[in-house]
């Protein structure tokens, strides 16, 4: 149902019967690159959306005049010109309310919204708190939707942000909204950071012998459609939704061996023993007790080690393992195709926060 225009739906749940189409999005994390490709999506598919990001963010307007109100709208180099920018506040309940709806209609919300580190306080503040604060702006405002974007990591949580993002999501489930919690496995940006550095000679990091873990990435392009599906298909409303990428899923050493052949060259591996990760996180761990930034230094050593030795995949409880048939694929574009892309110089990889090389 892309590409719908006075497209008529039904929100089942939502008490509202049925809902025409283009419809008013309120979106957060809007200028992260899920965001964008998700703000895409939805002005693909004609709705009007409104995205709310935090002032003086370097994706907001360095011209905006010093006297405009943040209610109004204002470009990013980052966002369509189609997109309203507002700025202000996600972690301000007040300013979610003054400074994002406005005292405006609203007919769903979707968040893209993610702790920049992971860090424990800033997912907290983050993953949980401010999204607590604008679930409660949206049902005061008569929204009667929110499309979540999660990670398909909380399944086995250990993490602070893994955490937070389980807290908000049992609230979301228990609100009187029409929710989609959607949990995407690995993105081709958090395991294209290595292109580089073989391209430069260096030899491809595993953790192991490249094999403890795999994945079914998923670009972009690709997720931000499976997002913004949700607002229409009712086979996704009230559900969590673990979602990959075409095809199988891919361990490192199958990552490192495609990128090899591309650039046609012999496979060059380097080992990274897990034992030498514990050893980083026990130190900074018990230096981080009389060292507080250590402690978040700690943290980061755990999110890499979490990633090193935890495929993302959906959890099978009972079999007590990672199930790549169980877990469900969407898109068409591909990791290998991507690191093509790369090779070639067609494109260039935007590394997130929470990359481990």
């Amino acid at each position: 149902m892309s590409g719908m225009d006075a497209t008529v739906v039904a929100i089942h749940g939502s008490g509202e019967g049925e809902v025409t189409l283009p419809r008013r999005i309120f979106m957060v994390g809007a200028t992260g690159t899920i965001g964008r490709a998700t703000v895409d999506a939805l002005l693909r598919q004609g709705h009007q959306v409104v995205c709310f990001v935090r002032a003086g963010s370097p994706s907001s307007s360095a011209t905006a005049a010093s006297n405009t109100s943040s209610r109004s709208s204002s470009r990013t180099s980052a966002l369509p010109d189609a997109a309203v920018i507002r700025q202000g506040d996600v972690t301000d309940p007040a300013s979610i309310t003054r400074d994002g709806f406005c005292g405006e209609h609203f007919d769903a919300v979707v968040s893209c919204m993610a702790s920049r580190t992971g860090a424990p306080r800033d997912a907290w503040a983050i993953d949980h708190q401010a999204h607590m604060h604008l679930m409660q702006a949206a049902i005061s405002a008569g929204v009667k939707q929110f499309v979540l974007l999660s990670a398909i990591c909380v399944q086995k949580p250990k993490l602070a942000f893994q955490h937070a993002k389980l807290a908000f999501e049992r609230e979301l489930m228990q609100s009187p909204l029409t929710w989609s919690i959607v949990r995407p496995t690995a993105y081709f940006k958090s395991i294209s950071g290595q292109v580089a550095r073989v391209q430069q000679g260096k030899p491809f990091l595993i953790f192991g012998d490249g094999t403890l873990t795999a994945c079914k990435p998923i670009s972009d392009r690709d997720l931000g459609e499976y997002i913004a599906d949700c607002l229409h298909d009712a086979e996704r409303f009230n559900k969590v939704l673990p979602i990959g990428g075409p095809g199988n899923a891919i361990t490192p050493r199958e990552q490192g061996e495609h990128l090899f052949s591309l650039l046609k060259r012999e496979p060059k591996f380097k080992s990274v023993p897990v034992a030498l990760l514990d050893t980083i996180i026990a130190v900074l761990g018990a230096l981080g007790k009389v060292i507080p930034p250590l402690a978040d230094k700690a943290e980061f050593a755990r999110i890499g080690r979490y990633y090193a030795t935890e495929s993302m995949l959906v959890w099978d409880a009972v079999a007590n393992r990672y199930d790549a048939d169980a877990t469900p694929s969407a898109g068409k574009d591909t990791l290998f195709d991507y690191y093509a892309q790369l090779v070639r110089g067609e494109s260039a990889a935007e590394r997130g926060e929470h990359a481990v090389f």
